[in-house]
């Protein structure tokens, strides 16, 4: 949008008020009362399979400390914004300081981009240990998995840094009332009275980097695993391989659906009246079900379930 820097009679805003869901805001306490139950089991999920991860022998394994990171970046990812929407369900409109609105969105983007390079270190981790079962124990060791996870760390951090430090430099001197339940970076932007033009596009570039490059390794590592198991001579070893790929594919669907159709769009005003609902499903929805998706459906994680389970027993 074509807009002046600010005008001369102009105050700059340095507070902003999060409207969250004025529609349904007479149902706060009973929408309080939901999404802080999802919140807590959320959190007391992610960090299951953190502590049953980190105790269990069997589970120290490659796929077991990149599913436990992400995990843990689920936890920080979640408890960037629900704190705040669940005291917009209990309180109404929250305010909150410009510093404070960068820093929410700063660490949300930045775990968010994180998240999604994380995943593609996975897809390639169950390439590796599908289609190149000999090498994988020599190659994907804790050591490569650690080198990747700080790598995608530092390059999710990287990215969004510079990007942030852009919007800090907006200014701000009309409307302070952000039309989300957190400090989204799209919805920020249009409240700036500078020419948002260059910083609009900055954001399409980055969103559409972080997700197309992450969606492209997943996608050229689950066809090659796919070609290969269904190479697989036996049918038991077909439907194996496949179960032990399913529940990454049923959390990365989720993932890539909400958040494409959230920042891949490059005008940032087309999209302030749909992402509120979207962003619920990356924020509360998708971090819920990873946890019973990845608990559920793995016998390895029942397994050592019942193991710590009976090594306590014997300790008491």
């Amino acid at each position: 949008k074509e807009i002046p820097v600010q005008m001369e009679n102009s105050t700059t805003v340095w507070e902003f008020t999060l409207e969250g869901f004025p529609a349904v805001q007479h149902l706060g306490k009973v929408l309080f009362a939901v999404h802080l139950l999802a919140y807590l089991a959320s959190m007391a999920g992610n960090a299951l399979i953190i502590t049953i991860t980190c105790v269990a022998l069997r589970l120290q394994t490659p796929m077991y400390f990149l599913l436990s990171t992400f995990s843990f970046l689920e936890c920080c990812f979640t408890s960037a914004v629900i704190p705040k929407l669940l005291a917009i369900f209990l309180s109404g409109r929250q305010r909150i300081s410009f510093a404070a609105c960068l820093i929410q969105a700063f660490v949300f983007v930045s775990v968010g981009a994180t998240g999604f390079f994380l995943i593609a270190v996975m897809s390639v981790d169950r390439y590796m240990a599908i289609c190149m079962p000999l090498r994988y124990p020599t190659i994907m060791n804790l050591r490569t998995c650690s080198l990747l996870i700080t790598a995608s760390l530092a390059v999710g951090f990287a990215l969004i840094t510079g990007f942030i430090v852009k919007v800090s430099r907006l200014s701000f001197c009309g409307p302070n009332v952000i039309p989300h339940f957190f400090c989204d970076l799209g919805s920020l932007i249009h409240l700036s009275c500078s020419n948002t033009r260059s910083t609009e596009m900055l954001a399409f570039g980055l969103a559409l980097l972080i997700l197309v490059a992450s969606l492209l390794v997943t996608i050229i590592a689950y066809s090659n695993i796919v070609v290969t198991i269904l190479r697989l001579p036996s049918a038991h070893e077909r439907k194996k391989a496949f179960s032990t790929c399913s529940s990454h594919l049923i959390v990365l669907s989720l993932m890539y659906s909400s958040c494409i159709f959230i920042y891949v769009k490059p005008k940032q005003t087309s999209r302030l009246d749909s992402n509120r609902e979207a962003a619920l499903v990356n924020t509360v929805v998708t971090p819920l079900l990873n946890p019973v998706i990845y608990t559920l459906r793995n016998k390895q994680v029942h397994q050592a379930l019942r193991e710590t389970m009976c090594r306590m027993k014997m300790s008491t």
